[in-house]
């Protein structure tokens, strides 16, 4: 059995990150899973912040995601909601939904909503999407690197190079995972600033 996990809307919001989740959730090394909520609170807020881009390219972005992985949308969750404890209220549809998904943690920016005694009773965990990259780096290293390559190898507007999306993803706060892939990936591919 695969092990599951929700990403939470903050964890889908940088294009570079929600990509490599995406990928990662492709190659099928963990079950990812999300909620139609989760995904109108993500680009709810990437159109609030990004007034630039074309409503109907935030809509295709999402027919995308879900084509890319197979069964990724938990329904049924709702009735769980009320029953549940969080430090914000507005969260506990990410928590419904990780318990009807069977999910065992809650990829998230915000461990402090997540806390382990609210998950615990569950066989829940929030994870940074650093923690998660880098625990599935050290899970399958040639199957995560090969990722990181194919994503930016697909990047053309703009075309970046490993490199250039190994600096992009530590602006996106994977610094220690970033580390383990220019490991990885050798001397070659330090950052583009000089570091690694």
């Amino acid at each position: 059995m695969a092990f599951v996990v929700i990403y939470d809307a903050c964890a889908l919001y940088p294009a570079p990150l929600r990509d490599l989740l995406i990928r990662i959730g492709m190659v099928g090394l963990v079950r990812v899973r999300w909620t139609e909520a989760i995904l109108d609170e993500c680009f709810r807020s990437i159109q609030e912040q990004r007034p630039d881009l074309k409503p109907e390219a935030l809509v295709r972005t999402r027919e995308l995601m879900r084509e890319a992985i197979a069964d990724c949308t938990v329904t049924g969750y709702e009735h769980l909601i009320d029953g549940l404890s969080l430090p914000d209220p507005d969260d506990r549809h990410v928590l419904a939904a990780a318990i009807r998904a069977g999910a065992q943690a809650i990829v998230t920016f915000n461990l402090r909503d997540f806390p382990h005694s609210a998950l615990e009773p569950y066989g829940l965990e929030a994870v940074h999407p650093d923690d998660f990259v880098l625990d599935l780096i050290d899970l399958a290293p040639a199957a995560i690197a090969g990722v990181v390559r194919e994503q930016a190898g697909s990047l053309r507007n703009p075309p970046r190079t490993l490199p250039e999306l190994l600096d992009t993803l530590k602006q996106c706060s994977l610094d220690q995972s970033v580390a383990k892939l220019r490991e990885l990936h050798g001397d070659h591919v330090g950052s583009e600033t000089g570091e690694g």
